[in-house]
């Protein structure tokens, strides 16, 4: 390995934010377990996390690189890697042919539906990253490329589309582009300036928090749709109420002209309700 791979590796991880994988991951882990029951095969659960990961570096990678000239721009985002010239363009191709080849691999080694919704996938995420230069919907758009996982991991199990997966999605989907809008908060003037489309740079500020808010709300109400779809017991049910006090800090924290909170907002209570949605709602399986 030469001198500079390490860092190279560490610059690819930062790139794809490698850590906010935990925003996805245990969602699709949950509706991997409720499908598969106490008693998982390793061998898929494997594939799913595989599946998984090489979809978002993907999805991220392409993401940076149709981005690159407007996070050039932009004083927020003009030190990421590709802008700030620490990566190529031509390597973070490559990359994203590689986990694009590797999530094909995955879903082809599942099962027959799997690898048939492969490629829609793929087109899905990729598409997303264009979306915000002629739609304020890109936000949803957003959430539908993280709320596909848990669908994709039952359809691993099962080999089939059942209603308690696509609740558990749609609930992905509108939790994200709650917190997405959030997050775009932070570039509402430059997104204007630059003729971007997003929620709060089409609205403002205070409509932009109550659209958040009510996306949160359909969060809730979804979650508590799939825990009753896959008659989940009382951790299942719990989960829901701790997403539901998350979500209520981040809508706390974050007020129009004080944005100082937003990274907790967006880091730590997201983090904290996926994880305690994740974990509580398997070990619910096992009480």
């Amino acid at each position: 390995m030469s001198a500079a791979a390490p860092g190279r590796f560490r610059e690819s991880l930062e790139m794809i934010r490698f850590s906010h994988t935990v925003f996805a991951l245990p969602f699709a882990l949950l509706a991997y377990f409720r499908a598969a029951g106490p008693r998982p095969d390793p061998r898929t659960l494997l594939w799913v996390i595989v599946a998984m990961v090489a979809a978002r570096t993907a999805a991220m990678t392409f993401n940076r690189i149709a981005d690159r000239a407007i996070d050039a721009e932009n004083p927020r985002t003009a030190t990421r890697s590709l802008p700030a010239g620490r990566l190529s363009a031509g390597y973070a191709m490559g990359l994203c042919a590689a986990a694009s080849v590797v999530f094909l691999v995955a879903a082809a080694s599942l099962n027959r539906l799997a690898m048939f919704l492969s490629i829609p996938t793929l087109a899905v995420l990729f598409a997303y990253s264009y979306t915000k230069r002629f739609t304020a919907l890109s936000h949803l758009v957003l959430g539908l490329c993280l709320g596909i996982a848990p669908v994709g991991a039952w359809v691993a199990v099962r080999g089939r589309i059942e209603w308690a997966p696509v609740l558990l999605g749609l609930a992905v989907m509108l939790w994200t582009a709650g917190f997405d809008v959030l997050y775009a908060l932070q570039d509402e003037e430059f997104d204007r300036a630059r003729g971007l489309r997003s929620i709060p740079a089409r609205v403002g500020t205070r409509a932009a928090l109550w659209i958040s808010a009510l996306f949160h709300v359909g969060t809730l109400a979804l979650l508590a749709l799939f825990a009753r779809a896959v008659s989940g017991g009382p951790l299942l049910y719990a989960a829901v109420g701790i997403a539901a006090v998350a979500l209520a800090v981040q809508h706390a924290i974050v007020r129009p002209g004080d944005l100082s909170r937003l990274n907790a907002a967006f880091f730590t209570a997201n983090g904290v309700l996926s994880v305690a949605v994740g974990i509580l709602g398997i070990a619910d399986l096992f009480v």
